[in-house]
């Protein structure tokens, strides 16, 4: 019995000696090991704490306030026109002329009826109803539109005010800021969808004539003409069209900014018409290889390729090769970036236009004119004309033929109308500017003739019929 507590006694001995060994000996050499290991390796690593921190306090947007301020100013509105009979139509025996029904949404911009849609919703229409979200109807009347931006106003007559949605400021939108569209889609009463802003100073046309604000909000068939509404219940956008090939919402809309469609209401009310500002510039907007033609090494911005003759950014002194970078606090890093900030602008407003010239920035205050030019179908490009050219045709009005259509030059010239002769009138109605031209050409109903009254180098007035 002995024999065996002094072995276990031994045994125990030796365990207890052979693990302080290790502790002493060998565990010290190995945390000294993996000391030198890590050496190699950076002592401080950067890390971000507070998303596992705040992970349970994260807000999502609320947009129960904005639902509220914009569900009743956003309209359901019918357009019911006329159109011909096409052959299929013959051939099944149906009727020559037939109603046809679309429809789109509108947005109330004042207590007195006043709504503003797209020019789209309401073309050629016959006549215009208009269903509030109470359900009440009423037939529209059309104040005025505006084709190149897709915008119209219209006006209803009621006993009460309306509720209505006031314009924000749409430049003071953001990318990624979240949004509301609000609209009738597949004629339902108001619907609304949220999303973001995925950019701005989009061009669908590629003409640079637009500067959509893109959204991924849900906008379909029906939804034209309604509201984009910010979280705060502000209207920064008429919702215009769709990126689509199935004619159904895939993931992008886009609508006409606020400030935009406000420009062109307020002067449909005040003049009856649109009133551009121009700057006077040619050119197009930069990228690499267009900045490795021009030899700079700037990629963002409007590069002006020429200057119009008696234009405001002639008379400020703004030259071939400047690079414009910014209009008043407006970046503009494409052309759709300037062309939608100047339709905000009037004839007559001051802008300040900071540009890049030889390497240096220059800020020069430039007074937006009206359009001296425009380019009237099947004739060519015409101007306003000087009291000397008047004189030489013997009449007090008109407008100057500057340059003839390439694709009917010929015709004009066998004609005796060349380059230099007046137009005096469209469809009877006297112009004595280039504006007055485009408003007779906006102002045309559908299918109906064009008819130019011309002076030619014999000094006759021949009137020419075009279909």
């Amino acid at each position: 019995m002995k024999k065996i507590i002094t072995l276990v006694f031994v045994s125990a001995l030796g365990g207890l000696l052979t693990l302080g060994g290790y502790k002493l000996f060998v565990e010290n050499d190995a945390q000294l090991l993996a000391v030198e290991q890590s050496s190699d390796y950076p002592v401080f690593v950067p890390t971000n704490n507070s998303n596992s921190i705040n992970v349970n306090k994260v807000s999502t947007p609320d947009f129960v306030d904005a639902a509220e301020k914009s569900l009743d100013a956003v309209v359901h509105v019918k357009n019911t026109s006329v159109v011909s009979s096409t052959m299929q139509d013959l051939f099944y025996g149906r009727q020559s002329q037939r109603a046809q029904v679309g429809t789109g949404s509108g947005v109330v911009i004042s207590p007195t009826g006043y709504i503003v849609t797209n020019n789209h919703v309401i073309k050629n229409a016959n006549e215009i109803s208009i269903t509030l979200n109470n359900n009440k109807s009423y037939i529209a009347e059309v104040i005025g539109s505006d084709e190149a931006t897709d915008i119209a106003l219209l006006k209803i007559d009621t006993e009460d005010d309306l509720p209505f949605m006031a314009f924000g400021d749409s430049d003071n939108a953001k990318v990624g800021e979240w949004v509301l569209a609000v609209g009738n889609p597949f004629n339902l009463t108001s619907t609304v969808t949220a999303g973001i802003i995925s950019a701005k100073a989009r061009d669908l046309s590629g003409q640079h004539m637009q500067s959509f604000i893109q959204t991924d909000a849900a906008v379909n068939p029906g939804n034209s003409g309604g509201a984009l509404v910010n979280t705060n219940g502000d209207l920064i956008g008429i919702n215009t069209a769709i990126s689509s090939q199935t004619g159904s919402y895939i993931g992008y809309s886009f609508a006409v900014p606020s400030n935009i469609a406000r420009k062109i209401v307020n002067d449909i009310m005040e003049y009856g018409n649109v009133q551009n500002g121009i700057l006077g510039v040619v050119g197009g907007a930069l990228n690499s290889a267009a900045a490795k033609e021009l030899g700079t090494d700037i990629t963002e911005g409007f590069y002006v390729s020429d200057v119009q003759e008696d234009t405001g950014a002639d008379k400020a002194g703004i030259k071939t090769g400047d690079i414009i970078k910014r209009i008043d606090k407006v970046e503009i890093h494409k052309f759709s970036d300037l062309t939608g900030y100047l339709k905000t602008k009037s004839p007559d407003d001051v802008v300040n236009v900071t540009l890049l010239r030889d390497g240096n920035e220059e800020m020069l205050p430039v007074t937006l004119l009206k359009p001296s030019s425009y380019t009237l179908p099947t004739i060519g490009l015409i101007k306003n004309p000087s009291e000397k050219d008047l004189k030489r045709y013997n009449t007090e009005y008109g407008v100057k033929i500057s340059e003839l259509d390439a694709n009917y030059k010929s015709n004009w010239l066998k004609s005796g109308v060349e380059e230099g002769s007046i137009i005096t009138r469209i469809n009877g109605k006297k112009l004595y500017t280039v504006e007055d031209a485009q408003n007779a050409i906006k102002t045309r109903l559908y299918n109906e003739p064009l008819q130019i009254e011309v002076i030619n180098k014999n000094g006759e007035k021949i009137v020419y019929n075009f279909r």
